[in-house]
């Protein structure tokens, strides 16, 4: 029998995709030190040919060899000297010529008499470029040599070899390749020192499991201001209640009684004719009546009999609309009007609709997504849960099939989920 597939822990994963982009960084990084270390070698060679053909072409004896007008005892004189250039420059070839191209030097003597393979400017300049000659491809620069009364008296080209710009440029490839090495391995460190961060955190539980638990956390958390604040008010009214009686005045006593009575019953009542109703939800709606009362909110609520019951969990249901709740009452303090009214009714299509509306300023048009960011939040530094709520929400909803939008006029979070029962299409 197979044993069921197990999903990988939210550290593993954390692991796996630190170590993936690493690996991306550190290939980046290798193919940008090959491109940039071929561009040195190449722009090197450009360097020393153009120096080196410079500093022959004024060297007296080259100048006094070419200005003589006597090809072989140019080449007599000056083969030995360019054979020398060329081991101390570390070239592959220094050839000297004649005005019109003909080779009085050549690393192959069997070229000597031969016409120049390569770009002979029209102007007496110096020209670097790539070109295909005797020794094969080579980048060279060639440089006029002017005589004592300025004329031209010659040419001198200087080169080196695309094979030897290949082989110093993997003589200089270890250097890359172990910076690579270097980068990608400080990046598996620092992803396994974030898998440990985050199996302290999650342990071994899968990413969805996290969730859950922030959710259910958060579930608890609103759940349990909403009950506290509802304790607190009845705790009041009652003490109120029995001071009154001992005073004698029953009458004041019974009206509070009752006024707080009527209050919780209007809101059990909506509950309670909702025919898919949800206990938490009803005891978290009595809750933050308590809770806005306290904090000087009108509370509005109204819930249609025929809403169905969502997909969600009891534990996320709380923590949706109790975070939307409290984002609204933090809004809604800061106005002149303050109020918040919570909607629970059915769609045409027979969705369930959750819209939370405050009499706050609203959300600026350059942060409606940013609101729903992990740790971003418009609150204090030190606020509960700061930037967890909204980031929650979204996660929730969507994993659920279900969508979150704002809108204005006034600030309203309006959430739609799919039905219980009902499969996606």
């Amino acid at each position: 029998m197979a044993r069921p597939r197990t999903a990988r822990s939210a550290a593993s994963r954390v692991f796996l995709v630190l170590i993936a982009a690493a690996a991306v960084v550190g290939a980046l990084v290798a193919g940008f030190l090959v491109v940039e270390t071929q561009r040195a070698v190449q722009a090197e060679a450009e360097r020393v040919t153009a120096a080196t053909a410079s500093t022959v072409a004024v060297s007296p004896p080259v100048i006094a060899a070419l200005d003589g007008g006597d090809a072989q005892a140019a080449t007599d004189a000056l083969e030995p000297f360019a054979v020398a250039v060329v081991g101390d420059a570390g070239l592959d070839f220094v050839t000297i010529m004649t005005p019109d191209g003909i080779r009085v030097t050549h690393p192959d003597i069997d070229e000597i008499g031969g016409r120049y393979l390569g770009t002979i400017p029209e102007d007496p300049r110096p020209l670097t470029e790539t070109f295909t000659g005797t020794l094969g491809p080579s980048v060279r620069t060639i440089v006029p040599v002017l005589g004592s009364d300025r004329s031209l008296v010659g040419w001198v080209s200087a080169g080196v070899t695309t094979e030897s710009i290949s082989d110093t440029l993997v003589r200089r490839l270890p250097l890359s390749l172990a910076i690579t090495v270097v980068l990608v391995a400080v990046g598996a460190l620092g992803a396994w020192f974030a898998r440990r961060v985050t199996r302290r955190i999650a342990g071994d539980l899968p990413p969805g499991s996290v969730r859950d638990a922030v959710s259910s956390y958060e579930s608890i958390r609103t759940l349990g201001e909403a009950l506290r604040a509802q304790t607190h008010e009845h705790g009041n009214r009652m003490h109120t209640a029995v001071a009154l009686l001992e005073l004698g005045r029953t009458g004041e006593a019974l009206d509070i009684l009752t006024e707080t009575s009527r209050q919780s019953q209007s809101l059990v009542d909506q509950v309670t004719a909702r025919r898919h109703g949800d206990p938490a939800i009803g005891a978290l709606l009595l809750g933050k009546a308590s809770q806005a009362k306290e904090r000087g909110i009108d509370w509005r609520v109204r819930i249609e009999p025929d809403t169905p019951r969502s997909t969600l969990s009891t534990v996320d249901s709380v923590s949706v609309l109790g975070n939307l709740i409290d984002n609204a009452m933090d809004a809604a303090a800061g106005s002149v009007d303050r109020w918040v009214a919570v909607t629970l009714r059915p769609s045409a299509s027979g969705e369930v609709v959750v819209e939370v509306s405050d009499s706050g300023a609203g959300v600026p048009a350059e942060l409606r997504e940013r609101i729903f960011e992990h740790g971003f939040s418009t609150k204090p530094a030190d606020a509960q849960g700061r930037g967890v709520g909204l980031a929650l929400v979204r996660s929730v909803v969507g994993e659920a099939g279900g969508t979150v939008e704002l809108t204005d006029a006034p600030t309203t979070f309006r959430v739609v989920l799919p039905v219980s029962g009902r499969r996606r299409s």
